[in-house]
């Protein structure tokens, strides 16, 4: 865990960089795809440490979890984890799967909403 606040700057950066080089991959290999962000609690560091990809559709979310795109979206993590230098014991615990659509219809489009009630896991 990082302990001081300029170690979890680092942390963070690192993540940043890793997390949206994965995304842009994604963006041309995964039908629907539009954006992942991340949430953490560096208190709680890596274990809340989770990653959340979005689709366009619910149907389009579906189909990637139907085929070997979610098994993509695992190791796209992976990799961003292993380039940020996060060690966690099982990567798909950290990935998470939503769309546009389920957002606006359950959250009318509020994001930060959504994730906090979502996928925050805080120490």
């Amino acid at each position: 865990m990082p302990t001081s606040k300029r170690e979890q700057a680092h942390t963070e950066r690192r993540l940043v960089t890793a997390l949206t080089q994965a995304c842009e991959t994604a963006k041309s290999e995964l039908p629907g795809f539009c954006w992942l962000t991340h949430e953490v609690d560096y208190a709680a560091f890596p274990a809340s440490l989770q990653v959340v990809w979005v689709f366009d559709t619910l149907a389009n979310k579906h189909a990637a979890l139907a085929c070997v795109m979610g098994e993509r979206m695992i190791e796209l993590t992976r990799e961003a984890f292993d380039e940020a230098q996060v060690s966690v014991a099982n990567v798909s615990a950290h990935v998470h799967v939503d769309s546009e659509q389920e957002c606006l219809h359950e959250n009318g489009g509020d994001w930060q909403q959504r994730i906090r009630r979502k996928y925050s896991k805080r120490g």
